[in-house]
């Protein structure tokens, strides 16, 4: 319950940061899509330079043929061969749009469908 509590107490924390920049009713529209965005990343994050030390050998391999050996390194049904993680795009706040692009740009086929869904690289 304590676990659920810090978490919770973390995304307001961070709704309270963007108070300046949004309206309430839009937290939603950032805090969910960002939300899952990082837990995507911290999922991948134990395999995810295994899968980019993989990427010259998938490279003349068809988009999906690529998502399917990738898929498998990772060890889920999905990838990010993007070189940013929310570390890297953090550390560069300068470029974070294009960084964040980049990130959201690098995930497989089927995590991107879910990512679209939230129209976050619209806003």
């Amino acid at each position: 319950m304590t676990l659920f509590k810090d978490k919770a107490n973390l995304i307001w924390g961070v709704a309270d940061l963007l108070r300046g920049d949004y309206k309430q009713s839009d937290y939603g529209k950032v805090i969910l899509p960002l939300t899952i965005l990082r837990r995507l990343d911290c999922v991948l994050a134990p395999t995810k330079q295994k899968v980019l030390d993989y990427l010259p050998k998938v490279k003349k391999l068809s988009d999906h043929a690529k998502d399917l050996t990738l898929n498998k390194i990772a060890g889920h049904n999905f990838h990010n061969r993007s070189q940013f993680d929310f570390a890297k795009l953090i550390a560069d706040p300068n470029h974070i749009a294009a960084n964040l692009r980049n990130h959201i740009n690098g995930y497989s086929a089927s995590a991107r469908e879910i990512i679209e869904y939230f129209s976050f690289v619209n806003r």
